[in-house]
């Protein structure tokens, strides 16, 4: 009798076709096999379907994988079909025939793996399947949609728990996601309630990807001689608004290139026909809202364009990150224009996704979204390695340097700002810190503007300092300070501009601000461009002449079968069998994506267009040292270290111990916030106060209750917990709703610090 760990390697390979593991795919499987919890972050393309596809089919009973979007569903559903392994999804797309044989199927063992909508759990007819048969393992996908400070909070998420704690045994619960910030990542286990869970976060980096942010003065020209220049690239245009996406597709349409669109005001019907022209490669290019895309598994997207600057990094990450799924080289551009802050904040303030909510919970949620605005909008701004900005947002640290986005790729002129830096951080605190960033350029340019007069500000000391530089250069001064923390900004709804501590630094000469600025180089950008557009890395041209022979073969295989054509074979298997070229069923097992099922299926018919194209001679249809590096992509690194290095965890250092200074009764967002400031950010993460309030509540000093006015757990302070000197106060937030926090004094204080040394700092 085999073991569980090499019938995963046997269905790795017979059924999926691939000879190993990804990174960090091994390691989770085998701990859900041996019946652990598990949550992992891998980014889109780096197989988190395999995770928990490979263990549902070596367990005995049935995995119920809980999927938010009926389009994820049908194509994973339609994915494992292809590959030999009878699956059924469960939402509103079925009747309720459907639904009661998908079922009974189950019942009898056709289906190991089911597939089902959050809104669907608590149903009686669906409870009462679950309750009996054995259930195995729950698997949550895009599981940050479960925690309110994920971007894509949905709270029907919030099903899940109630649904497990009905079933007669526990399964193993397992969450996957590709976008969670840390506070995401402990909000999925805390809500999930997930026992012990083995984690595992492979890394955010996506290197095939580049990045770049355009601030074009017409965005619908860019985007016509970009996408003709790439006429046949499939890419994707995000816009904010459905009325933009209406106005965008009818342009492109008038300057003829085929487009299909997507939005939540089109019809059911409408929207599959758009989706289903884009996924069959009738149309090229589809514009759309973010109702696009989520589940959506095709592979060969070259680039994805936002039209408008997203709310979020998470949302942006999301989306770009649909481009270049077969680890092919992709482009994801963000056209910005200052119309898309207002535009957001206007969606945040009016948006109806979070309805669902109280009063205070929403008011919280809204927070968060203007915060991840800032941030977004700081993406934008900076002159820094945009991947490296990426990155550090979800808490990896590296070298700084790509050289695959625009800006380090860009020659740049650095320029000492320090003193303007002085005369801006002056301003703001002589005008009491009352005042947006425009009022502040103003009143340096010196503009004799009434609202200036009325609220005194041209009696300034700085009124009129800076009237010889350029508004925008100053605004790149003040963007800079915000993006490096030395000034912040308010979440009110006229955003305010505050000095932060950090300042201090600057106003005593301690550090001085280099600010960045391109060099006009407009022969390097075009070379870029070309170098960028360039075909193919790894083919000749004989070999994309198989590659489209072979391309057509499966697009015409695709419309008899009705499905889309990367699910018989991705591009990346395409370009395997250009290289590899094989002649017989054993070498054409060894093509990355080929299985035995899909070789009976379809394997013969691609040998032989192979067989004919070639004439039977093995030929060289690729360049030097192209095999390798294609090789090496199929091997998904498993070896390969990443150049982006973490920091060290937080620990208490000997300098750290000696600033340490008694605060009162404070929060625990405070107190971290002083130990953060005390330690090297340059060498160490920041301390999140998330694992403080895990560590009480496993030392028995807080709990988790269920507070049913509000809908969900909330965090008390127990016995032992009052005698530490942990206590809750009331406030009041900023609507005038009431809620408690929970406060340390200095005895407390003390304790978590000895809570931080037992900490052991991960290497």
């Amino acid at each position: 009798m085999i073991n569980k760990h090499t019938e995963s390697l046997q269905i790795l390979k017979t059924i999926f076709g691939y000879d190993e593991f990804r990174q960090g795919q091994e390691k989770v499987v085998e701990q859900i096999l041996s019946g652990r919890d598990a949550i992992a972050i891998m980014p889109t393309g780096a197989g988190k379907s395999i995770c928990y596809q490979v263990p549902a089919l070596v367990f005995e009973g049935i995995t119920i994988i809980i999927s938010p979007l009926i389009s994820l569903m049908k194509d994973q559903v339609a994915a494992l079909n292809e590959v030999g392994v009878h699956a059924a999804y469960i939402n509103s797309s079925l009747t309720a025939r459907q639904i009661s044989l998908a079922l009974q199927y189950a019942k009898q063992g056709k289906y190991k793996i089911i597939y089902v909508a959050p809104e669907r759990l608590e149903t009686e007819e669906f409870l009462d399947f679950a309750c009996n048969v054995d259930i195995r393992m729950v698997t949550v996908d895009e599981a940050h949609c479960i925690s309110q400070w994920g971007q894509d909070f949905r709270p029907s998420y919030l099903k899940i728990v109630s649904f497990i704690e009905r079933l007669p045994n526990r399964p193993i619960i397992s969450a996957f996601t590709a976008t969670a910030t840390q506070e995401v990542i402990e909000d999925i286990c805390c809500v999930l309630r997930l026992n012990n869970p083995f984690r595992v976060i492979t890394g955010y980096d996506r290197s095939n990807l580049y990045y770049e942010v355009r601030t074009p003065r017409n965005k619908d020209e860019e985007i016509v001689d970009y996408v003709k220049e790439r006429s046949s690239q499939c890419g994707i245009i995000y816009c904010s608004t459905r009325k933009a996406v209406d106005e965008l597709q009818e342009f492109l349409e008038k300057k003829g290139i085929p487009t299909a669109k997507y939005h939540a005001g089109m019809t059911e019907s409408e929207r599959n026909n758009s989706q289903e022209d884009f996924i069959y490669d009738r149309k090229q290019v589809i514009v759309a809202t973010n109702a696009f895309g989520m589940g959506i598994d095709k592979s060969n997207v070259r680039y994805v364009i936002h039209y408008n600057m997203p709310k979020s990094i998470e949302e942006y990450y999301q989306e770009a990150g649909r481009a270049g799924r077969d680890g092919e080289a992709a482009e994801c551009i963000l056209l910005y224009g200052a119309r898309d802050v207002r535009i957001n904040q206007f969606l945040i303030e009016k948006g109806h996704e979070h309805d669902e909510l109280d009063p205070l919970q929403r008011e919280i949620v809204m927070d968060r979204d203007n915060e991840r605005l800032k941030d977004m909008t700081y993406y934008c701004f900076t002159k820094d390695c945009l991947r490296e900005y990426i990155l550090r947002y979800f808490g990896e640290y590296g070298q700084g340097y790509c050289d695959n986005c625009l800006n380090c790729q860009t020659e740049f002129n650095e320029q000492d700002v320090t003193d303007i830096s002085k005369d801006i951080i002056a301003c703001i605190k002589e005008s009491g810190q009352r005042f947006g960033i425009n009022v502040i350029i103003a009143t340096l340019m010196g503009r004799k503007l009434s609202k200036l007069s009325a609220n005194n500000m041209i009696n300034n000391s700085y009124y009129g300092k800076r009237s010889s530089e350029n508004e925008a250069y100053l605004k790149h001064v003040v963007n800079k300070l915000i993006i490096d923390e030395y000034l912040s900004q308010t979440n009110d709804k006229y955003s305010i501009v505050k000095v932060n501590r950090l300042a201090n630094s600057i106003m005593s000469d301690e550090i001085k601000i280099i600010m960045k600025l391109p060099k006009k180089t407009q022969e390097k950008s075009t070379t870029n461009e070309k170098k960028r557009i360039r075909k193919s890395e790894v083919l000749t041209s004989k070999g994309l002449e198989l590659f489209d022979i072979l391309r057509e073969l499966r697009t015409s295989k695709a419309k008899e079968e009705g499905m889309p054509p990367y699910i018989i074979f991705t591009d990346k298997s395409l370009i395997d069998m250009c290289i590899k070229l094989p002649f017989t069923k054993a070498e054409m097992l060894m093509v990355n994506g080929v299985g035995e099922y899909k070789y009976e299926k379809y394997g013969q018919l691609f040998l032989d267009a192979i067989l004919e194209y070639t004439g039977g001679d093995k030929q060289i249809l690729y360049y030097e040292g192209a095999r390798e590096k294609i090789e090496q992509r199929f091997e998904r690194t498993s070896t390969r270290k990443s150049k982006y290095i973490k920091k060290v965890e937080f620990h208490l250092t000997d300098d750290i111990k000696q600033g340490i200074r008694p605060l009162g009764k404070v929060s625990i967002s405070q107190f971290v916030d002083h130990l953060n400031d005390l330690r090297d950010e340059s060498t160490m993460k920041r301390l999140a106060g998330s694992h403080l309030t895990a560590m009480l509540k496993e030392e028995g000093y807080l709990v988790d209750e269920f507070n049913q006015l509000l809908g969900r757990n909330t965090v008390a302070v127990t016995k032992e917990g009052e005698l530490l000197g942990i206590s809750t106060e009331k406030r009041i937030s900023k609507k005038g709703n009431e809620y408690d926090i929970v406060i340390y004094d200095d005895n407390a204080q003390g304790f978590l610090l000895t809570l931080i040394e037992r900490r052991k700092p991960s290497r």
